[in-house]
């Protein structure tokens, strides 16, 4: 990889349990690839792992790797050869089974020589470990920079410290060295009897008191759903999957350990996330509400009080992103605060996920977030004050400068390919608005609060406005445009982001399935879920991170939207290709992959810096499994 690029992720594999990842080859080494490593919150540990064994005559040689199992979302099995110490038949002989399992704060691996010989055979296994602790977010801009921490032999192995972070090498029974540069060397020798087994194990153990969340402490509380009966049989595979995946994914704050929230995703996003944690919890609602009402208890607490430009605090706001310190993202001139409120999606995403989760909810938890509902739909109306919709713009110069969920910086394009100029207001987020409106309306009503009627009023007018500026007639059909520019002008692609519009309210019955009917279209549905650009768009480009990419939980979303719409018929067709999608990646659906065609590919290819598992993604799975049951 060159240099100063952020790492591919696609070909490796990845055990995790919030906030403690570890990523490696399908062989279980570490190394080979930037990314590669173990990671607990946003500091890597170790950079290096090698298992490897002595021959007959002594020379090491590298287990020959034959499968790799993903058991479940913290545990990983790999099996390999060791022809080295086995007999000349072909059947091979001598078996390492590798198992890696990684909960919060260590990741432990148990290495097993299963022996078929008839003969006693003894086996020396040799793990090497490469300490660098340094940090994620320069792993994420490929120039990591990291240091061994002064690491010394102890009683029980090795412990080395950098700053705040401290790792300790448990490895019993092993012979222990220590070289220069921080290469940790444990040595055992197994004597296996005929057809036996021998095993030996070592655990990492990290810690970093910078961490600003904490992992979950108890089980996961939803039941596992179940596939309808007659049901495509891919979905349950996908379901299990995917809330296993969930499950690893939960974090906490550690001043509210109780007050569990979806980390966005793996590897560089474990922590809390505005618009991530909400969507993922909105679309889990049909299994579970507990997450919802913490996820918002969480964000509530974190609501912005005050105007401060440098983080994009206003008073009523709901965060974006939660950092142990500053995000510098080298090469993008991204430089964000610790606690950083540019998102322009998530206060009404907060309003409208309190307002689905209501029903589920006891009512004494519902009134204590009414204080924070108010705030929340404060700065909705006041956000339109301007022009009538809600809109962004960045004001520091190195903030984010699309705040929406497609937020790289070439997201907002005209047909022609040119970027938008800001400040933008997106489709989506005047639907958002409209439906938090209603749903916020609704709650007061309910709890006897005042501002109901002036909120209903302020949706109609929103409505109105929408219907008067937002639409486009192109040669690509008539359709709501992504956004409006900074002049007010509609930019005129058709795009994924209208999906979200459907059962918001903003739109008329017969506009919606007009919508619905352009998204099915094969410009846009690519038969493994939904583009995020169509291909009759300047700008389309299959690999493109939000031009024409396909994003399962977007795809997700729209079908969640067709079905409250009532276009069941669409859902269902946009649900067979997210299984489709599914199955392409084994069902750890990566956060975004190739808008390729099923008419070009029997599996569209990997975007190859995709984050997985990611929770959004995962809950996609839920919205296919309401969405199927519904029949």
């Amino acid at each position: 990889m060159t240099a100063g690029l952020q790492p591919f992720l696609s070909d490796r594999i990845v055990a995790l349990t919030a906030p403690t990842q570890a990523w490696s080859g399908r062989d279980g080494d570490m190394g080979s690839a930037v990314i590669d490593g173990i990671y607990h919150g946003d500091t890597r540990f170790v950079r290096t792992l090698r298992v490897d064994y002595a021959a007959a005559d002594g020379t090491y040689l590298a287990p020959e790797h034959v499968a790799t199992d993903i058991v479940g979302a913290g545990h990983v099995r790999i099996d390999a050869l060791l022809r080295g110490v086995d007999d000349p038949s072909p059947d091979p002989k001598v078996r390492l089974v590798r198992e890696r399992r990684v909960a919060d704060g260590t990741m432990s691996e148990t290495l097993t020589v299963c022996t078929h010989l008839e003969k006693p055979v003894r086996v020396r296994l040799r793990v090497r470990i490469g300490i660098d602790i340094g940090a994620l977010q320069e792993v994420k801009a490929g120039t990591p920079t990291g240091d061994p921490g002064d690491p010394t032999v102890t009683e029980a192995g090795v412990t080395a410290r950098r700053g705040g972070a401290t790792l300790e090498i448990d490895a019993p029974e092993a012979a222990i060295d220590l070289a220069d540069g921080g290469e940790i060397t444990l040595v055992w020798d197994l004597d296996g009897e005929g057809r036996d087994a021998a095993s030996v194990s070592w655990t990492a153990r990290l810690d970093d008191r910078s961490l600003v969340v904490r992992g979950a402490r108890t089980p996961a509380p939803w039941p596992r759903p179940i596939a309808p009966a007659g049901a495509d049989p891919r979905l349950q595979r996908w379901l299990d999957r995917a809330l296993d995946d969930l499950r690893a994914l939960r974090l906490a704050l550690p001043d509210a350990p109780d007050d569990e929230f979806f980390a966005a995703g793996a590897p560089w996003f474990f922590t809390l996330f505005g618009r991530d944690s909400l969507w993922a919890a909105r679309l889990m609602l049909p299994v579970d509400a507990t997450v919802a009402a913490s996820t918002l208890r969480v964000l509530a607490r974190l609501q912005g009080t005050r105007d401060d430009p440098a983080t994009a605090q206003q008073p009523g706001k709901i965060m974006h992103e939660l950092r142990a310190s500053t995000l510098s993202m080298p090469g993008e001139g991204i430089v964000l605060p610790p606690l950083y409120y540019g998102t322009v999606d998530a206060t009404a995403l907060w309003v409208t996920l309190l307002a689905d989760a209501a029903a589920q909810l006891p009512a004494a938890e519902v009134e204590s977030l009414l204080p924070a509902l108010e705030s929340a739909l404060g700065w909705i109306v006041a956000s339109a004050e301007r022009s009538g919709f809600l809109e962004y713009v960045d004001e520091t110069g190195h903030g984010l400068s699309n705040q929406g969920w497609k937020d790289s910086g070439d997201s907002i394009q005209w047909q022609d390919g040119t970027l938008a100029n800001g400040p933008i207001a997106l489709c989506e987020v005047q639907g958002y608005a409209y439906e938090a409106a209603l749903g916020g309306a609704a709650l007061l009503d309910r709890f006897g609060r005042p501002g109901g009627g002036e909120l209903r009023d302020w949706a109609a007018g929103l409505k109105r406005r929408f219907a008067a500026r937002f639409w486009v007639t192109t040669p690509s059909g008539r359709f709501p445009a992504i956004a409006l520019d900074r002049d007010g002008r509609p930019v005129d692609t058709l795009t994924s982001n209208i999906g979200h519009l459907l059962g918001t309210g903003i739109l008329h019955p017969d506009e919606e399935k007009a919508v619905a009917d352009l998204l099915v279209d094969p410009r846009m549905s690519s038969g493994f879920g939904i583009r995020t650009l169509s291909t009759d768009a300047g700008g389309y480009w299959p690999l493109s991170y939000h031009g024409g990419s396909v994003w399962i939980h977007d795809t997700a979303i729209v079908a969640r939207a067709m079905a409250r719409a009532g276009l069941h018929d669409h859902a269902r067709r946009v649900v067979a290709e997210m299984l489709a999608g599914a199955e392409a990646f084994s069902y750890r659906v990566p956060e975004l992959y190739a808008g390729d065609g099923a008419d070009e590919v029997s599996a569209p290819a990997p975007y190859p810096a995709a984050c997985r598992p990611q929770a959004w993604t995962a809950a996609a799975a839920v919205t296919a499994w309401e969405v199927l049951r519904a029949d």
